[in-house]
């Protein structure tokens, strides 16, 4: 057996111990965590959320559906602002997607509606989708953080540190072709980088193995709009990869 073990296996076989013993609420919680991995390591080591994600290889979903995942996660109680949302924002769209959007946190309308991108931002999201022939229906919209940071504030990294592994059990349910990362924040949490986004987007990146194309969130093109012809170009490029693998 392995002396280490990462933070998406410990979190998969706390909510796998709830789906077993037929819980329907959700209750994942830091002390239901802490119970966990006290219970796990006698077994292994627990390493760091940051050595965790960095050191990875794991492929393989650990729920049947999206559904099942978000009825084990939707109560989540890890960090403060389980405490300060409204509404839990999961992600909406296609599970069976082709190609994965990921955005940085909820905002104040997506709180209180419990799905991404619905406010001004999310409906020029919709016309960008629009634009290449795409749809919220035919794509999959996600977040780094499910829950909306106070007075939209940027999420802080312990914030997507316990997230991210939400986020990790949402890609490999939805086994997504490409994958477009909106704005800074989202880029550089899930690419484990602090590369400046203008550098980003000159080429392709890859999450595992999956392409990754890093284009301005759209709340940047309402304050800048001479963002939008470089965005315009990103989405030529997403629209023209995604044609040459189907």
């Amino acid at each position: 057996m392995s002396d280490t073990i990462n933070l998406q296996d410990l979190l998969r076989r706390a909510f796998q111990s709830q789906i077993e013993l037929g819980m329907n609420e959700c209750v994942i919680s830091p002390e239901n965590l802490k119970n966990k991995t006290l219970a796990i390591q006698s077994e292994a080591q627990v390493v760091t959320p940051q050595q965790a994600l960095g050191n990875s290889q794991e492929t393989t979903a650990a729920f049947p559906s999206l559904e099942a995942h978000k009825d084990a996660i939707c109560n989540c109680q890890l960090c403060p602002l389980g405490k300060t949302r409204n509404k839990f924002v999961y992600g909406v769209g296609n599970p069976n997607a082709d190609i994965l959007f990921i955005g940085e946190a909820p905002g104040a309308d997506e709180d209180r509606l419990g799905e991404p991108f619905v406010g001004r931002a999310g409906q020029l999201l919709d016309k960008i989708l629009a634009a290449i022939q795409m749809s919220r229906q035919t794509v999959y919209i996600a977040n780094i953080l499910k829950c909306r940071p106070p007075q939209n504030r940027d999420p802080q990294p312990d914030e997507m540190e316990l997230c991210f592994p939400y986020l990790y059990e949402q890609v490999h349910l939805i086994k997504p072709k490409l994958i477009c990362t909106l704005g800074r924040i989202a880029s550089q949490a899930l690419l484990k980088t602090t590369t400046p986004l203008g550098k980003l987007r000159n080429n392709w990146q890859f999450f595992e193995d999956i392409p990754v194309i890093v284009t301005y969130h759209p709340a940047a093109l309402l304050r800048f709009p001479s963002y939008k012809r470089d965005t315009w170009e990103d989405m030529k490029k997403l629209k023209a990869k995604y044609e040459s693998m189907i």
